[in-house]
């Protein structure tokens, strides 16, 4: 089981750093793979006002300075086309957002790299829907494929998880990561913010472990409250190796029992 993890946006270079750094002594000490994820630019804020991050090009050059340091894979996303060629260069996964999962020029540029590509299943998606991005991705010869499940939409401002998406979307061959932050959110629920619910982090990760994933999707921050982008469902870092422990714990018995 790997582990995707990072603040929700690049903040500051020193400060990407130092929290890229703590994951990597709790997921070395724990030995677990670990992919270093942050956002260059975010692009979705609810807010024209909100803060999106560096930007393409000092965001990727903060992302190539934690990647040399430190040895880990690293993953960002790409809101447009243009995007992908300069990202492709630097990340070793790249990422489409869950609102732009069904854009085909997107998810195409991003295959043509040669890189795997992290589709985020979007919340207005059934599970059986990603056929049609699988189809996009082996058109253009490229099986590196993860799929994200983030909750889906149940009303107006809610998400929920439901865990049969994940058996259904793994039985697709593909590895299949469970977004523990983004499952908590509260889409537009603050007016000009996305609210949440980080309280439920660990409890949703451990049923999608014990449901059997392949990746958890968590982004942390060493004070959620002060967090520039997505505060509300951001797990506090001082909370991250306790909650692995009980990952790794449960996936292990997971796997353990698969063929029972």
């Amino acid at each position: 089981m790997v582990l995707i993890a990072g603040p929700c946006v690049i903040e500051s270079s020193d400060g990407t750093l130092k929290i890229a750094e703590a994951i990597k002594k709790i997921t070395s000490k724990l030995h677990m793979p670990f992919v270093f994820k942050a956002s260059f630019d975010k692009a979705n804020r609810t807010s024209i006002n909100s803060f999106r991050g560096p930007g393409l090009y000092e965001g990727l050059k903060i992302l190539s300075r934690v990647k040399s340091r430190l040895g880990v894979p690293i993953l960002s996303d790409v809101h447009d086309v243009t995007q992908v060629q300069m990202a492709g260069a630097i990340l070793d996964i790249i990422q489409i957002p869950a609102f732009l999962c069904r854009q085909t020029d997107l998810i195409v540029a991003a295959a043509k790299t040669g890189k795997a590509v992290n589709v985020k299943k979007g919340q207005f998606m059934a599970p059986w829907d990603i056929s049609g991005i699988i189809k996009k991705m082996k058109e253009e010869g490229n099986n590196n494929l993860l799929l994200t499940e983030r909750g889906v939409c149940f009303g107006y401002n809610n998400l929920i998880s439901d865990f049969r998406s994940l058996a259904i979307m793994r039985a697709s061959g593909y590895p299949v990561v469970f977004d523990g932050s983004h499952s908590v959110q509260k889409p537009g629920s603050l007016g000009n913010a996305s609210g949440g619910e980080s309280q439920y982090i660990p409890l949703l990760s451990r049923c999608a472990v014990a449901a059997g994933v392949d990746a958890i999707f968590l982004e942390t921050h060493p004070n959620p409250a002060r967090a520039l982008s997505d505060r509300a469902n951001a797990l506090p870092l001082k909370n991250l190796e306790s909650l692995l422990k009980d990952l790794i714990a449960i996936n292990r018995i997971t796997n353990k029992n698969k063929y029972a």
